[in-house]
């Protein structure tokens, strides 16, 4: 059989833009492969513009340490496409293996017939398809742009729709409003299924999502800082809600923004109907999350090696204006527990904001070394970044490579070993890992 990487890339032959949102045309391919969107296991379908991986990361690890079985689909991957699609087994589940993803690949070419297909459509798809044929208590869902039209909205009656915070991103395509992005992300929410809105940043997105919930008759609607909340007290999480209070630890993951995701994550959970899963469940799976490239701290591996002796090493593959913010006030939060001058690796693509993502490390990093992206045509120009940063008050220069990046800050001098951050791209992330030699498993 080929390959999974070979089919994929005939895949890209079938329509002419990479993103073209319409249910149109995998609703016609789900019905030729009959239907396995209708036989899945009860499915939690999370929307979002930043939070989302981590808020599904965060249900996987306590459906998991509760004995339950989850499969997960998520999108971008990092390193291998295999990393989107994690089949569900009792003690943890697994990313898809090469057999079963190239066979899948192929059922959906065969049946599909060569008609107008985009690659996140067919390979969409091929996951569902896969969810249908094996065994799981839940599906958890990510959408891959939007929600509205996005090719995962062909679910008819989820377990939950979840929204997390809703920023500024993807303009072209989803509006460049917070409204109208609001607006498309709501679109996941269905007559008579629960409904779990994050804690917004924005009151306007807020105002959206409720009324565009309550308008089409989704229920209970659960809001944020309404029906639900968390927060950090004594380095512990505390949630609660109409049922009662949770005291459980601190998520695994760094940022003050992941107390709001896991109080999201709980509530879904338990608006899914897994509430019952039990105290020790929630404890032992928020001590137990993993979610690469999100705030990331690279203690061991090649890259790691490379930065001036006792520096530390993080990567975070955020890349929109709220993103940024959000991981800015994250190194904040790292600068005040021990002082460290804060030094970005960055990259990014030339359809992301870069200046408002780099405005928010304005005053707070020394400097900024930019590279290059390998592979990506829509990747700004080092230089071009370095320009943009110097614009926004960094200091900058550029390396050929990312590694190169690493070994040129041996040459500085520093007063105190710096804090080295690789951000602005998923695409870079990846790389990071890859070259770390840590992949996602």
């Amino acid at each position: 059989m080929e390959s999974s990487d070979a089919l994929m890339a005939r895949f890209l032959a079938l329509h002419p833009r990479t993103i073209d949102l319409s249910l149109g045309r995998i609703e016609r391919l789900l019905a030729a492969l009959g239907h396995p969107e209708r036989r899945l296991p009860p499915v939690i379908h999370v929307a979002g513009t930043n939070g989302k991986g981590s808020t599904i990361a965060t249900m996987r690890a306590i459906l998991e340490a509760g004995g339950l079985s989850a499969h997960v689909y998520t999108s971008p991957h990092l390193v291998r496409f295999h990393e989107r699609i994690r089949l569900g087994a009792v003690g943890g589940g697994r990313f898809v293996p090469e057999d079963r993803l190239a066979e899948a690949f192929a059922r959906c070419e065969a049946v599909n017939a060569g008609a107008p297909i985009t690659v996140f459509e067919i390979t969409t798809a091929a996951a569902l398809l896969l969810f249908s044929e094996a065994p799981a208590d839940v599906l958890l869902l990510e959408v891959g742009l939007g929600g509205r039209v996005d090719a995962t909205n062909v679910i008819d009656r989820p377990a939950c729709a979840v929204v997390t915070p809703i920023g500024r991103d993807h303009a072209e395509y989803l509006g460049d409003t917070v409204e109208a992005v609001a607006g498309e992300k709501a679109g996941i929410f269905k007559r008579g299924c629960p409904a779990v809105i994050a804690p917004q940043d924005y009151a306007q997105a807020d105002a959206v999502l409720c009324a565009r919930a309550e308008a089409i008759g989704a229920g209970p609607i659960f809001v944020g800082n309404q029906d639900f909340s968390a927060h950090e007290e004594r380095g512990r999480l505390v949630y609660q809600d109409e049922d009662g209070l949770l005291d459980l630890p601190r998520p695994r993951l760094a940022g003050r923004h992941q107390i709001v995701n896991a109080g999201t994550a709980i509530a879904a959970l338990r608006a899914a109907g897994f509430g019952d899963i039990g105290t020790e469940a929630f404890e032992a799976g928020l001590s137990a999350i993993e979610w690469p490239g999100r705030l990331q701290h690279l203690r061991r591996g090649r890259l790691a090696g490379l930065v001036p002796p006792g520096s530390e090493l993080w990567l975070d593959g955020g890349h929109n204006i709220d993103g940024g913010r959000i991981l800015a006030a994250a190194m904040a939060d790292l600068q005040e527990r021990g002082d460290a001058p804060l030094v970005l690796v960055s990259a990014l693509l030339g359809t992301k904001d870069a200046e408002g993502f780099l405005a928010n490390f304005a005053g707070l990093a020394r400097f900024l070394v930019a590279v290059p992206l390998p592979g990506q045509m829509a990747a700004r120009p080092a230089e071009e970044v370095a320009e943009i940063a110097g614009r926004v008050g960094l200091s900058a220069a550029t390396a050929p490579s990312l590694e190169a990046a690493l070994v040129s800050l041996s040459d500085r001098a520093w007063e105190r070993p710096p804090r080295v951050l690789i951000c602005g791209s998923l695409y870079l992330a990846g790389a990071a890992l890859s070259a770390n030699g840590t992949p996602p498993t």
